[in-house]
């Protein structure tokens, strides 16, 4: 029987919305982490920094250590209790986490406990890092960013593939993270399907976009473009993927990067993963000018941020293919068949061809989540924060003019040069 908000009678009964008060309460009851924080519980200083879609994010810090805390709400938090959410999606966060984390070293922040009763992951307080989407709004630049995420998806993808291990493993993934369809409808829903269509839940700067929003509503090719990767999306489950990796999923330093919120996991597309980041980094490059001073136009800079879309996909590809020729102990191409020496060829020819298939999926997703962010539900920062309407509209209408064409025109971008010379055309187009 199902309670209010999406949570079952017996989860309601255990479930509470945690605060300040009770926070302190159950984490000075955890020996361990009461440890890690140190001093007493009244001492702590507990702050509710979340600032994304669906959770609570609480950071606990002391004298002594500091922790975060993350718990699913049982509703979407950007529009409230109107829009039921299962909390669960907590279990799949920490089920990605536990799967990933043999393979991804510390990428993913250290995980200290989790509670299913109140959906709430403990876990290590990432501390000097800021999310990535606010350093690139206020120009700052991380160098080993762009290549540590393609090694993460690289490796990440790689070992929860068939090229790493037997079906039966993915198999049994794919049945476990199939429960998490509450999530995936959400992709689903706000990323294949309403930006193209009227919803309640769509939004954009108007009347700016309007002419421009209408045409791309009425635009036969782009909507059947969006709905083939739309049908890909949950068909085709390569490896586990994060489902949700943009630019404000990921924390960084100068030197260090970590991804965070995986609570959209799911067994899917590589390439989805791939376009996400590197969609998010295209509307980063079209949002510049709106952050641009008159000590600094961000032109410098949004050369570094085409450098960074290109370092993503070189180095996605060099780990993969690394990974190909040194782990490749799954079903897909077993190496029994490809024994002899004459089979070389073949078998290098079928995986860079299957390669050049994640390069062709990684544009076409990362064209839908360009629109999404921009005609859909939830929008970035990026553009959001452009007080100017006009000059907002500007740099919306190039990133829309560039998924456009990545997704009605494929053939024109079968080269990553290709493509990185065509996002400064698409600004004047």
């Amino acid at each position: 029987m199902a309670g209010r908000a999406g949570l079952s009678v017996e989860e309601t009964r255990a479930y509470e919305i945690m605060d300040a008060t009770t926070l302190r309460a159950w984490l000075g009851a955890d020996e361990a982490l009461r440890s890690l924080l140190g001093g007493s519980p009244q001492q702590w200083r507990v702050r509710e920094v979340g600032d994304g879609n669906l959770n609570l994010v609480f950071l606990v810090d002391s004298s002594h250590g500091a922790l975060c805390v993350k718990q699913a709400l049982p509703y979407v938090r950007a529009a409230g209790p109107k829009w039921a959410m299962p909390a669960q999606r907590a279990f799949f966060e920490h089920a990605y986490y536990a799967a990933v984390a043999p393979h991804v070293g510390a990428r993913i922040p250290r995980i200290h406990r989790f509670d299913p009763q109140r959906y709430c992951i403990v876990m290590e307080c990432l501390a000097p890092h800021i999310i990535l989407r606010r350093g690139l709004m206020a120009g700052q630049r991380y160098p080993a960013s762009a290549a540590h995420i393609g090694e993460y998806i690289a490796r990440a993808s790689f070992f929860t593939s068939d090229w790493a291990g037997r079906f039966e493993r993915r198999f049994d993934g794919i049945a476990l993270f199939a429960a998490n369809h509450p999530l995936v409808r959400i992709t689903v829903d706000l990323v294949f399907t309403d930006p193209y269509c009227a919803s309640a839940r769509n939004r954009h700067t108007s009347p700016q976009l309007d002419a421009t929003v209408a045409a791309l509503r009425a635009d036969a090719a782009l909507k059947a473009g969006a709905a083939r990767f739309g049908q890909k999306f949950i068909t085709a489950p390569q490896a586990l993927i994060h489902g949700d990796l943009h630019s404000g999923s990921v924390m960084v330093t100068d030197a260090d990067t970590r991804v965070i919120d995986p609570e959209f996991a799911f067994y899917g597309p590589i390439g989805f993963d791939l376009g996400a980041y590197f969609g998010n980094l295209l509307l980063s490059w079209y949002s510049q000018p709106g952050h641009a001073t008159a000590a600094n136009d961000r032109r410098a800079y949004r050369d570094w941020i085409l450098e960074q879309a290109r370092e993503l996909w070189l180095s996605f590809r060099a780990c993969f293919g690394t990974l190909l020729e040194t782990h490749a102990a799954g079903d897909a191409f077993p190496r029994a068949m490809f024994g002899r020496a004459e089979d070389a060829a073949s078998l290098a020819a079928e995986r860079a061809r299957f390669l050049d298939s994640l390069f062709q999926d990684m544009l076409g997703f990362a064209a839908c989540k360009m629109i999404r962010r921009i005609v859909g539900f939830a929008h970035v920062a990026d553009f959001e924060t452009i007080a100017d309407a006009a000059l907002r509209a500007r740099c919306e209408r190039g990133a829309l003019a560039m998924a456009r064409a990545l997704l009605t025109r494929p053939q024109d971008f079968a080269t990553l040069d290709a493509v990185l010379a065509q996002v400064p055309r698409m600004e004047l187009a």
